[in-house]
C-alpha cells in the first residue's frame, strides 16, 4: 500500500532498475509493490512495469515509468548524511560508477539522472561551528571539491 505521503519520481522505463539499484546501495532501502499497466499508454504498453513501490532510506517513494517527457533536475535532491569517509567513498563510488556524474560540493547524480548530495556530518558541522572563520575555511574548502574529503574539511576547520 501507497504511504499517506509518497515521493513520486519520474523514469523513462527504468523505474525498476533504479529501485533495485537504490535498494541494493542505501541501508534501509527496498523494492515493494510492482504495477503493471493494465492497459496501453502513452509511454507504454499494457504489462510493462508502470510503477514500483519502493523505499530510500526510509523514505517512501513511489517511481513511474512515464516516458521521456520529464527529466530530473537539481530542484529535487536526496541528501545523504555520513558518517565517515568509507560511506562517503561508498555511495559515491556506487553512484558514480553505476553510470552516474560527479557535480560539486558533494553534488552527483544517478544514470537516471537523479542528484544526491552525499555529505559527511563533519561538513555539516563545520559549516555549523559556532567560529566563523573556521566555518568560512570549511565552506571554502568543501567549494573546491566534487567528492567530499573529510580529512580536508577537518584539516580546514583546524586552520
Amino acid at each position: 500500500m501507497v504511504s499517506k505521503n509518497t515521493i513520486c519520481l519520474w523514469y523513462d522505463g527504468a523505474a525498476l532498475d533504479a529501485a533495485t539499484f537504490y535498494a541494493k546501495t542505501f541501508p534501509d532501502s527496498a523494492v515493494g509493490t510492482i504495477l503493471r499497466a493494465p492497459g496501453d499508454y502513452p509511454a507504454g504498453k499494457q504489462g510493462d512495469v508502470l510503477t514500483v513501490e519502493f523505499t530510500v532510506m526510509g523514505i517512501p517513494c513511489l517511481g513511474l515509468n512515464g516516458g521521456s517527457g520529464v527529466k530530473h533536475n537539481q530542484a529535487f535532491s536526496f541528501q545523504v548524511a555520513t558518517d565517515d569517509q568509507a560511506e562517503t567513498d561508498r555511495l559515491w563510488n556506487a553512484i558514480i560508477g553505476n553510470g552516474g556524474q560527479e557535480n560539486v560540493c558533494g553534488w552527483c547524480q544517478d544514470k537516471w539522472g537523479l542528484s544526491w548530495q552525499i555529505t559527511p556530518r563533519v561538513l555539516t558541522d563545520a559549516i555549523n561551528n559556532p567560529d566563523q572563520a573556521a566555518a568560512k575555511r570549511a565552506f571554502d574548502a568543501m567549494m573546491q571539491m566534487g567528492k567530499i574529503d573529510v580529512a580536508a574539511i577537518e584539516a580546514a576547520v583546524k586552520g
